[in-house]
């Protein structure tokens, strides 16, 4: 029988042993099992329906190749966490009870830190695609990135608006995050820290409170002026901005936003983006128009698996993920180091880390030789990618 986690919170466990649906699908003995908490309903259902279907599609496309170099084979379980913290601990003593022994932790920041509390008590080695907080890798003690931390991002953001600047190409910049969020206000404070001189003092909004209630008359007022407006904010939100600020920001203004743009043109019922005058803008690591490469490959493989599937950079991470996870484990195996199908999680979890706290490379359709540091924020290229152009 597959060796399971010790460690998990006594509540979890009373709340799992109220619905014997959890248990339905029972342990796969015949393969790694590979963890997932997502939001597969709820405002952020896009990201983790997209994370869900890349992650089995690439377990398909690596299973039907012969699975590990020792044929070992790899399977997912994965369960709804609405983007809710409190769903985490339950989920996680699912995916416990169902023998998980990797993971790919959370697909958002907020529920991704209980996850990581509970990775670092039971020893499970998680590689998250599109959980951007710092505080994820910061705190886990087995946890990796393969999106840009919110750091990255913010300072990825600012070389971009530096850039502007110095081409004289900027006039008045704006900003518009969301305070109390883990995710805004990291890029935010990073943005702003990684301002060149040569950008005068941004004009700043703020709001607080739900994405789907919160109104922006008292923003757009604020930001009016402005013709370059950053958004670190997810996609409902931002939707509701610009939709207020149509008349009001000027037409050829740009809006530019990081990874919670993704989405914005595709996923929001009753919202189309071509109405938005303004050209829309994100910070990405995966162009989902590419024609060539491993971007390409991926794209095309997901629309012929997910003809109605969201496609967007959430996807194409998690589908780096479990391609980076294997390669990291064939490197293992290479060097002599066992890993069966009923490896104990605590002991898959050193291998890994030595894998990548090594200098394990990994190329994908999230770009080319993508490395980690000890801390487990990645490294590697990102691009400005044009969702929408300005309306002529």
């Amino acid at each position: 029988m597959k060796k399971t986690l010790t460690k998990v919170l006594v509540l979890a466990l009373a709340l799992l042993m109220a619905s014997t649906a959890l248990f339905a699908c029972g342990k796969d003995e015949e393969a790694i099992v590979i963890g997932l908490s997502g939001p597969t309903t709820g405002p952020a259902a896009t990201y983790g329906i997209a994370v869900e279907n890349s992650a089995r599609m690439a377990i398909e496309e690596i299973n039907a190749a012969g699975g590990l170099k020792n044929g070992v084979k790899l399977v997912l379980k994965s369960y709804d966490d609405a983007h809710d913290p409190t769903k985490v601990a339950t989920n996680f003593a699912a995916m416990s009870e169902n023998g998980m022994q990797v993971a790919l932790g959370c697909v958002t920041s907020n529920p991704c830190l209980e996850f990581v509390k509970l990775s670092n008590d039971n020893k499970v080695f998680f590689l998250t695609p599109s959980a951007s907080a710092n505080a994820v890798a910061d705190t886990a003690n087995f946890g990796y990135q393969m999106c840009f931390a919110d750091d990255n991002q913010g300072k990825v953001a600012a070389e971009y608006v530096n850039k502007l600047a110095e081409e004289g190409k900027l006039n008045k910049l704006g900003i518009l995050y969301k305070t109390g969020d883990p995710y805004s206000e990291g890029i935010y404070n990073q943005f702003v820290a990684s301002l060149s001189a040569k950008v005068a003092t941004p004009v700043t909004a703020t709001f607080t409170g739900s994405d789907d209630t919160v109104i922006f008359d008292t923003q757009v007022s604020t930001l009016q002026g402005c013709d370059f407006i950053f958004m670190p904010i997810y996609y409902t939100p931002a939707a509701k901005f610009m939709t207020a600020a149509k008349g009001k920001v000027a037409d050829s203004a740009v809006y530019y936003g990081c990874d919670g743009f993704d989405g914005i043109d595709t996923s929001i019922e009753g919202f189309d983006i071509t109405t938005i005058p303004q050209a829309v803008t994100m910070l990405s690591h995966f162009n989902s128009k590419a024609t060539t490469g491993k971007a390409a490959d991926y794209i095309s493989k997901y629309k012929a698996a997910y003809p109605n599937g969201p496609l967007n950079q959430f996807g194409a991470s998690a589908y780096d993920c479990i391609y980076a996870l294997v390669a990291a484990m064939n490197k293992a195996i290479d060097e002599g180091k066992e890993i069966t199908a009923d490896i104990a999680a605590e002991e898959l979890c050193a291998i890994l880390v030595e894998q990548f706290n090594k200098g394990f490379g990994f190329s994908g359709a999230t770009g080319d030789n993508i490395s980690w540091d000890s801390n487990g924020f990645v490294a590697k290229g990102a691009i400005a990618y044009e969702i929408k152009a300005a309306n002529n």
